[in-house]
């Protein structure tokens, strides 16, 4: 099935708000007391957020089983409309014992808060190894993205939310920009094309490059690091912000470049994660998404390209979004600058390129990465963080 939508509409064609007026919230917290509650964890209330603010248009809630099952099998909702990661809301069965479909659930965050409901329209069973394989490859459970399948209930509790409580980010309340906020922000700057870049990770001159390259060809840089829920071996956070910001202060021209935060947490799912990653960006408001070396990927689960590769099995205008696919990029010794195989005439031996665990080996030394791999302002913040981490 063939959707086609205006250039840069959100997905589905409509911006979701499944935020709560105040009205709606105080009717909502006067019947705090009466209603069942579901404790949520934290991969759970950021897809909480996420949906609220549109990020995940069009989902206004946690998936049905018709959808759940389409997306598992055959990377589409229901109605045909490509989605590539399940979004579900899962829990024992003895709390789903507790609850009846056509009744509102109270949704309190990890520390107890009342913060969100669902409409409970429907309970139902999954095969945990069915979406292990279809949607990670695998179903070891060395995989943070299949740990997390198994270690959840095996209900998923469905239906559309409400937001009643979204305080403001505690580390980087500046770049909490949502999905109608960047889109104003791109509209006011007169950027026709936009193209969104995804990391976990802290940026170094590879990204700087594929970006570079990028920012060639379009109006504007919407740099937007992932700040839910990581593993715990990834570089914190604020760690990977503060790099960032220096990258975005000194590197970059400030006027085409918007660094904002995306509340969604990592799955770790590889090809399917970069789809959903895309499909979360056009949401934003971005016409093109950089795909680049093991996109998304952990361990050796994936091919290093195979992220682009799924992008063939879609339409581009079903999509909606441009994929720039990117080559694995270093500093070639013969050129002496950033390059790819594409354009370096340099053997492997002259190439500057060290691996994310060789670099973490260095900082934890106090050794600082060679400026063809990193500049210098933020590989010196990386060490600092590292060496302050191992104390």
């Amino acid at each position: 099935m063939s959707v086609n939508f205006a250039a840069n509409a959100p997905h589905g064609g409509r911006l979701v708000n499944r935020i709560a007026s105040e009205t709606e919230r105080q009717e909502f917290l006067a019947q705090a007391e009466q209603l069942p509650r579901v404790q949520l964890d934290e991969r759970a209330t950021s897809d909480l957020v996420t949906i609220a603010i549109g990020a995940l248009s069009p989902l206004c809630g946690f998936m049905e089983q018709k959808d759940y099952e389409s997306v598992v099998d055959n990377m589409r909702l229901a109605n045909g409309l490509p989605w590539s990661i399940p979004v579900t809301l899962s829990v024992t069965e003895e709390v789903a014992d507790t609850l009846q479909e056509g009744n509102w659930v109270r949704l309190d965050d990890p520390t107890g808060r009342f913060i969100g409901v669902l409409e409970l329209t429907q309970k139902y069973r999954y095969n945990k190894a069915h979406e292990a394989i279809n949607v990670y490859r695998t179903e070891e459970t060395k995989h943070p993205g299949v740990k997390a399948i198994y270690d959840q209930g095996p209900i998923n509790l469905a239906g559309p939310i409400w937001l009643l409580e979204r305080d403001s980010h505690p580390l980087f309340p500046t770049y909490q920009i949502d999905p109608a906020e960047s889109r104003r922000m791109f509209k006011e700057k007169g950027w026709k094309t936009v193209v969104g870049f995804q990391t976990r990770n802290p940026i170094h001159r590879a990204h700087e490059y594929i970006q570079k390259c990028a920012l060639e060809i379009v109006d504007g840089l919407f740099l937007h690091p992932l700040v839910g829920v990581t593993k715990s071996d990834d570089i914190p956070a604020d760690v990977r912000m503060r790099c960032y910001e220096i990258m975005v202060e000194h590197y970059f021209p400030k006027d085409r470049v918007i660094l904002a935060i995306n509340p969604c947490s990592m799955r770790y799912a590889g090809p399917r994660e970069a789809i959903f990653h895309a499909l979360v960006r056009k949401n934003y408001g971005c016409t093109h998404f950089i795909v680049g070396r093991d996109h998304a990927g952990v361990g050796d689960y994936y091919g290093t390209y195979d992220a682009q590769y799924i992008f063939d099995e879609f339409e581009p205008a079903e999509l909606g979004i441009v994929p720039m696919m990117f080559e694995h990029a270093f500093y070639c010794k013969v050129t002496e600058q950033m390059a790819t195989k594409k354009t370096s005439p340099s053997t492997p031996e002259q190439r500057v390129h060290l691996s994310g665990t060789k670099v973490r080996e260095m900082l934890r030394r106090g050794e600082l990465p060679p400026p063809q791999f990193s500049r210098p302002e933020v590989a010196a913040e990386l060490a600092k963080a590292m060496q302050a981490m191992a104390e």
